[in-house]
């Protein structure tokens, strides 16, 4: 679904859930001014459509044994698209792994990890992590706090009110 599609209910809708995707049918569709039966029906079109991609639930780190978590900075010695490809896949299946994300810059990716303590965490980046023939540098940042927005921003309003003072 492009991002243009979404109208002014469906805006609504996302909204809503991201703040609280607990929410019950019936209390959804009367924030959004719709009939349940409509409502549920866009809801499950926006899942279908990929705009909904899950309904998560947060989870105390250390409820699980989480009790470090640090960021990876990782530059490769080739940037070819297969070792970017074959680094990243890599990364993605090892359960310590939070995120992945590939950037630009002095660094080729940010690893967020979640292990028990710091012997982990060195075993995680020597064995995982450096001993990768694709690696050329890794720079390791303790996680002292950590906020996350649940809710994306949504800037397809500010896209037309710029179109319509230009």
């Amino acid at each position: 679904m492009s991002s243009s599609t979404l109208d002014r209910i469906d805006s609504a809708l996302v909204a809503a859930l991201q703040n609280n995707a607990r929410m019950s049918n019936k209390e959804l569709a009367a924030k959004v001014h719709l009939a349940p039966s409509s409502c549920h029906g866009r809801v499950r079109r926006l899942v279908r459509e990929g705009v909904l991609r899950g309904f998560h639930a947060e989870v105390a780190p250390e409820a699980v044994g989480i009790g470090l978590q640090a960021l990876l900075f990782v530059r490769l010695g080739k940037h070819s698209r297969e070792t970017v490809r074959d680094f990243q896949e890599h990364v993605s299946g090892l359960r310590q792994v939070l995120e992945v994300i590939h950037v630009a810059g002095a660094m080729d990716f940010v690893v967020r990890v979640a292990v028990p303590d710091a012997h982990a965490l060195r075993d995680l980046v020597v064995d995982a992590m450096a001993a990768r023939e694709e690696v050329a540098h890794i720079e390791t940042s303790l996680i002292f706090g950590h906020h996350r927005s649940s809710v994306l921003p949504n800037f397809l309003g500010l896209q037309e009110d710029r179109s319509k003072q230009a």
